[in-house]
């Protein structure tokens, strides 16, 4: 197999955008990824456009958006924000990438399934995150199935060895944490107008197969934890390293502080602020501050692409029917002639307008952490929508220091997780409760 490499923006646009059609995802990738093959993830042409349909009615509908929205401030008010105070008042380290995990997990299931797993509580132990790491798992065999002929990894799995061991365990743990999570809805007593994004999915026919339903909402799970879940480690990251961008956010957020005396938190003799999505939606700097992150860091640091005819790129390049594309949103992100000779650098202002009031518009093609062109990220508003409201809790209520001497690497998968997490310590910020 032949691969070409690219991270040019014009031969992306030309790939995602212009002659998309000649540039599916491939029957390969569907194998790769074989636990949600079928779904939106790996479905190209004609299935992929009627799978985009149903969950932009699913994405648009009034009762999950307010399941979403509910669901984030629940997790935010009564178990992040207390994790983080009593963390704060014990000095007690954590891993920060951990902790986002399992807020994200829940925040994300919840909606879908109407049922909480309770990954994130305000208990002294936290329960088993064995369903997540079986996500995990499925990226980073992903990425082995990338790396290595197609018949040396369908050769482990037919022996069971190796990291196809590791996936195989992973596939049923996935597929029972669903069906248990649907046994839980059916079960519970809960509002009969309450409507959930399963219910709008299940009563489409075309998922009548319980088994590409289960697929279906596995693959909402992995886009909806692995975008937001993955992106904010990297964000507290950079914040923590970067004290100027904290303090011009803080700076955006305090005339809402002062307004916000109804909106705040008691969590026994401490308070603490808590931003709604509609207060946040207009903050254009802390929008700056995600957007830098997600440039230096995208969640999904490459895409994969099969030609179907001869083709000639804007680079002169020529691709025979049959080859592979691999686009590195990850180099493209640093590339000096995009970005200029500070490609490097955690600079959020890059992204405003010369008086800073607006977010300049990049076009999609150069900014890839949404995906381009007709298989654009159906989910992006909401998961902005939800690192808003994540971050500018977190940013005004605590201060955090990332301990020293820590490794910091991503992990080889195909989502870019940090290898080894993210240790941090908090404090609570004197008077971050109190109206400015």
């Amino acid at each position: 197999m032949r691969f070409f490499v690219t991270c040019d923006p014009a031969n992306v646009r030309h790939i995602f955008t212009t002659n998309h059609a000649n540039y599916p995802k491939g029957e390969e990738f569907a194998e790769i990824f074989d636990i949600v093959s079928g779904s939106i993830f790996t479905a190209d042409g004609e299935p992929c456009r009627q799978q985009r349909a149903m969950f932009q009615s699913v994405l648009s509908n009034p009762s999950v958006l307010a399941l979403m929205a509910s669901s984030c401030r629940d997790k935010v008010v009564n178990g992040l924000l207390p994790f983080m105070a009593r963390a704060a008042s014990t000095a007690t380290t954590f891993d920060l990438q951990d902790l986002v995990t399992r807020l994200v997990f829940d925040v994300t299931a919840t909606p879908i399934f109407g049922v909480d797993p309770g990954c994130l509580t305000t208990d002294t132990g936290m329960p088993s995150m064995h369903v997540a790491a079986a996500m995990d798992t499925v990226m980073e065999v992903g990425s082995f199935r990338h790396i290595v002929p197609a018949s040396c990894w369908k050769a482990m799995r037919r022996l069971n060895i190796g990291p196809e061991r590791k996936l195989a365990k992973a596939h049923k743990q996935l597929l029972g944490f669903v069906r248990e999570m649907m046994e839980k809805k059916k079960s519970r007593d809960a509002d009969l107008d309450e409507v959930t994004a399963v219910d709008i999915i299940s009563s489409d026919p075309q998922y009548s197969d319980e088994f590409l339903l289960s697929k279906t909402l596995i693959n909402y799970m992995i886009a909806g934890r692995d975008t937001v879940g993955t992106t904010l480690p990297w964000v507290f990251y950079n914040l923590a390293k970067n004290p100027r961008v904290v303090a011009a956010i803080r700076k955006e957020l305090a005339p809402m502080a002062s307004r916000m005396a109804t909106a705040t938190i008691s969590n026994g003799t401490n308070s603490m602020l808590f931003f709604e999505p509609e207060e946040t939606k207009d903050l254009v700097y802390l929008q700056a501050a995600l957007f830098e992150s997600l440039r230096l860091y995208p969640p999904g640091p490459f895409e994969r692409k099969v030609v179907l005819a001869d083709d000639v790129l804007p680079s002169g390049h020529r691709l025979d029917s049959g080859e592979t594309i691999l686009i590195s949103i990850y180099a493209m992100g640093r590339m000096e002639a995009v970005w200029g000779k500070d490609c490097h650098e955690y600079r959020p202002e890059r992204w405003l307008s010369e008086d800073g009031a607006k977010l300049r518009y990049v076009p999609s093609h150069k900014f890839m952490a949404f995906n381009s062109g007709p298989r654009m990220c159906l989910g992006k508003d909401i998961a902005i929508t939800q690192m808003k409201t994540i971050v500018a809790a977190v940013v005004w209520n605590f201060d955090m220091e990332v301990l020293d001497g820590q490794s910091m690497e991503p992990k080889l998968s195909c989502i870019l997780q940090m290898k080894n997490g993210l240790t941090v310590m908090v404090h609570k910020r004197e008077g971050s409760n109190k109206m400015i």
